[in-house]
């Protein structure tokens, strides 16, 4: 089963929802990141998103696996975005349903901190006065 997944279109979060409904669970959390005007006191106009497909996948499939592991859990998912998104769009999506709220929101604030710090995803953001930044910067080649 997948868990974790890239996507280079829109995230649909009511089919992804659905997927975590099961008998046994009385909660549900989520985390939606969207992209931001702003950062670190810049004006920003848009952003891109790269990833290292391959070792995202199984990274962020060994991030889900651990909460699964971790936490009193039923499931768990997690989409990120890639390619270009505009202010407001959504660039990652968590979601976890569990027997009761602690476990959910536990899991679901792991999920989305390992993800950021683990799985081979860069942001190069694009600033309104026409300069661009790599903010995860990918390894030199």
């Amino acid at each position: 089963m997948t868990r974790f997944r890239l996507a280079e279109a829109p995230i649909e979060i009511a089919a992804l929802r659905a997927e975590l409904a099961c008998e046994q669970a009385g909660a549900y959390a989520s985390f939606e990141g969207w992209v931001r005007d702003h950062n670190a006191g810049r004006a920003v106009r848009g952003l891109h998103y790269e990833a290292y497909a391959a070792l995202a996948r199984s990274e962020g499939e060994r991030v889900l696996d651990e909460a699964m592991a971790k936490f009193a859990i039923a499931e768990a998912r997690c989409v990120h975005r890639i390619g270009e998104l505009a202010i407001g769009e959504l660039a990652v999506w968590v979601g976890v349903s569990a027997a009761h709220r602690d476990a959910a929101f536990a899991a679901c604030r792991f999920v989305i901190d390992e993800v950021k710090a683990r799985v081979p995803i860069w942001k190069h953001e694009r600033y309104v006065d026409g300069d661009a930044d790599w903010l995860h910067p990918p390894p030199a080649t």
